[in-house]
């Protein structure tokens, strides 16, 4: 069996080979009937987290907006949904409005474009993009101009080469500092000024408690305000893990079967997509929202969550939701917005809260 580095590269591989074969049939590869093996709607998620899906939300004419891999979305205070999405022959950003309308699209400078953040107040709103394909952190304006980019971190002992370095997300804290995760590099967590002066780094590869195995997300906690903290994915060890803003380790939160995206906070819950449950070709996708004790109350696309004397039974794909989840977007009605990795080009799904 090989690494999850590996496996990946070998789904995508598959996932490519099946897109070819389509090729006759492209109304089964774009927009909401991709990989569809169930209706289009319907009710998912348990107990005060309920929603109606709709598979149509997003769907656009793909040879007017194409898409590719989707990965993360954010909302600005416009309400206005930025999505990334790669491809070196179509704009790697997306905006949405919340009726599912594409009111814009730019950027042909993030083939890879990945992980998305945005900062700032008013109309001083900022996005970070990362791009681990062409080892790069971007800082742009929400209409595209790049302020900042962001490349190997030559101060960090390790990084010899440039494609060691592989971003795969990035938070900022409250005094502007931010931090970027290497989750497909050295799985090191960077921290720099808002000018882009590096600080210091924390993490890497490994199985210690302070390490990581693929620290694929980051964001800043404010649920303590007082005591705001950071919480990192490490993907591959099914958990999240939280540490002081300064790079000490707090504590792990053990989630078997959650390959966990990014942690996503709304109110006093964390929500997150776990792309995969079993394995990189099996399409068993869903959501997960945890409460406040770090237990999860609901599962989106799944079956409900059951724990044994406290612990995680690994959570059953519902068979017809999602295929790759890769994020989730929360608004201020407590609707979700997801865009969907490797899974025939599709557009992102809304789900309507209950």
């Amino acid at each position: 069996m090989g690494t999850p580095k590996n496996q990946r590269r070998s789904f995508i591989k598959k996932s490519a080979l099946a897109v070819a074969a389509s090729a006759m049939a492209p109304e089964l590869i774009y927009g909401a009937k991709a990989f569809d093996k169930g209706s289009k709607s319907g009710i998912v998620g348990h107990g005060n987290f309920q929603y109606e899906v709709d598979k149509e939300w997003g769907v656009q004419d793909p040879s007017r907006v194409p898409v590719n891999d989707c990965h993360e979305m954010v909302l600005d205070n416009k309400g206005r949904i930025f999505m990334t999405t790669t491809g070196e022959n179509n704009n790697n950003i997306l905006i949405y409005d919340r009726s599912g309308k594409v009111l814009d699209s730019w950027g042909r400078d993030f083939p890879g474009a990945h992980g998305l953040t945005i900062t700032g107040e008013g109309n001083e709103q900022f996005l970070f993009i990362t791009d681990p394909d062409i080892n790069k952190v971007f800082k742009t304006t929400l209409d595209g101009r790049i302020l900042m980019t962001l490349e190997r971190p030559k101060e960090v002992p390790g990084y010899s080469r440039d494609e060691q370095f592989k971003p795969t997300e990035t938070a900022v804290g409250p005094n502007g500092d931010l931090y970027i995760a290497d989750g497909y590099g050295e799985n090191y967590i960077l921290q720099y000024s808002a000018n882009g002066e590096y600080i210091r780094h924390f993490g890497g590869k490994g199985e210690t408690a302070d390490s990581f195995n693929c620290c694929h997300g980051i964001t800043v906690d404010y649920r303590d305000s007082k005591n705001p903290t950071l919480l990192i994915t490490s993907r591959a060890a099914n958990e999240f893990k939280r540490f002081s803003l300064d790079g000490d380790h707090l504590e792990t939160i053990p989630l078997p079967g959650c390959s966990i995206c990014r942690p996503v906070i709304h109110g006093s819950n964390i929500y997150f997509a776990v792309i995969v449950t079993k394995t990189w070709d099996s399409y068993d996708g869903m959501l997960a929202v945890l409460d406040e004790n770090n237990k999860i109350v609901s599962l989106p696309g799944g079956g409900a969550p059951e724990y044994n004397d406290g612990v995680l039974t690994p959570p059953q794909y519902d068979g017809q939701t999602f295929r790759n989840p890769h994020d989730v977007l929360v608004d201020s009605d407590s609707n979700l917005y997801v865009p969907q990795w490797a899974s025939g080009k599709t557009y992102p799904i809304k789900l309507n809260r209950i």
